[in-house]
């Protein structure tokens, strides 16, 4: 019997038609094989974050039902995001970029293994992308963390605008 699994997954973009890349991307994940895309949220700019010399972002959540394991789910995100013309550079973080897909929850698991890490590593500490995760998934848990709306309550959100 295949295994299916709800998991979150982080879109965010801030180069060219950001917006609209999202949209497609959306439509993107529910082509994969293994991906049943069950809701998407809508989409909210925000400011960038890491490095703030670049333009705002767009960021949403689409929750998914997979049957691929972690590892092959996030093989299939990198080639998406590969798809859109992302080319991610060695040691590069939170610059500019055309598409970034982040894997955020998968079901319940904590996985923490070279080159991934399940929950996301900083979800907790991101309203950007806990906004809309809450939106798609209102009961979400962080395994190790706890309720998500109890992170994002405690962040900034006066900076996380819907379009």
């Amino acid at each position: 019997m295949t295994r299916h699994v709800r998991a979150c997954i982080g879109l965010g973009a801030n180069l060219g038609d950001a917006a609209g890349t999202l949209q497609r991307a959306f439509e993107a994940l529910g082509a994969c094989e293994g991906i049943a895309l069950l809701s998407a949220s809508r989409l909210y700019r925000t400011p960038a974050w890491g490095r703030e010399d670049q333009p705002d972002f767009i960021n949403a959540v689409a929750l998914v039902d997979t049957t691929l394991a972690p590892r092959a789910l996030l093989g299939q995100l990198l080639a998406v995001e590969a798809a859109f013309g992302r080319q991610r550079a060695e040691g590069e973080r939170w610059g500019p970029r055309t598409l970034d897909l982040d894997l955020l929850l998968y079901g319940d698991a904590v996985v923490d293994e070279p080159g991934l890490h399940v929950p996301h590593p900083r979800l907790h500490e991101r309203a950007f992308a806990l906004v809309p995760l809450l939106e798609v998934l209102p009961e979400a848990r962080i395994p190790g963390y706890g309720d998500a709306r109890d992170a994002v309550s405690a962040l900034e959100m006066s900076n996380i605008h819907p379009l």
